[in-house]
C-alpha cells in the first residue's frame, strides 16, 4: 500500500495551493481518503474527508476555502486550498480506510494507511 502526497510548498497569504495523493495497493473507491495536518507544537487534526460515495466534511477553520475532491479512475484524492493564511502552515498528509466508523473520524490512529507529509507554508 502506498500513498504519494504532493503539492506543498511556500505561498504567500491569500495564495492557492492543491495537494494530490495518489493511492496505490488498495481498492481506492471503496476508502474514506482524509487530509490531515499538523503544525508545529500541535496535534494532528482532520482537515477534510471524502467518502466513498462522495460526501465530504471539513473542520470548521477551513470551510469555505479548502474544497476535497476524489477521482477513482485516477486513484487520487486532492485537496484545493485556497485564501491561505499562515495559520495553515503544516504538514499536510493523507489517509484511507475502508472501514473507519464515523466517531473514530478524528483519530489518527483509527485509520489503517498513511501517506507521507508535504509541507505548506503560508507567509504574511
Amino acid at each position: 500500500v502506498q500513498l504519494q502526497a504532493s503539492g506543498g510548498g511556500l505561498v504567500q497569504a491569500g495564495g492557492s495551493l492543491r495537494l494530490s495523493c495518489a493511492a496505490s495497493g488498495i481498492n481506492f473507491s471503496f476508502n474514506v481518503m482524509g487530509w490531515f495536518r499538523q503544525a508545529p507544537g500541535k496535534q494532528r487534526e482532520l482537515v477534510a474527508l471524502i467518502t466513498s460515495g462522495g460526501s465530504t466534511n471539513y473542520t470548521d477553520s477551513v470551510k469555505g476555502r479548502f474544497t476535497i475532491s476524489r477521482d477513482n479512475a485516477k486513484n487520487t484524492v486532492y485537496l484545493q486550498m485556497d485564501s491561505l493564511s499562515p495559520e495553515d502552515t503544516a504538514i499536510y498528509s493523507c489517509a484511507a480506510s475502508p472501514s473507519i466508523i464515523y466517531s473514530n473520524l478524528g483519530v489518527p490512529s483509527a485509520w489503517n494507511y498513511w501517506g507521507q507529509g508535504t509541507l505548506v507554508t503560508v507567509s504574511s
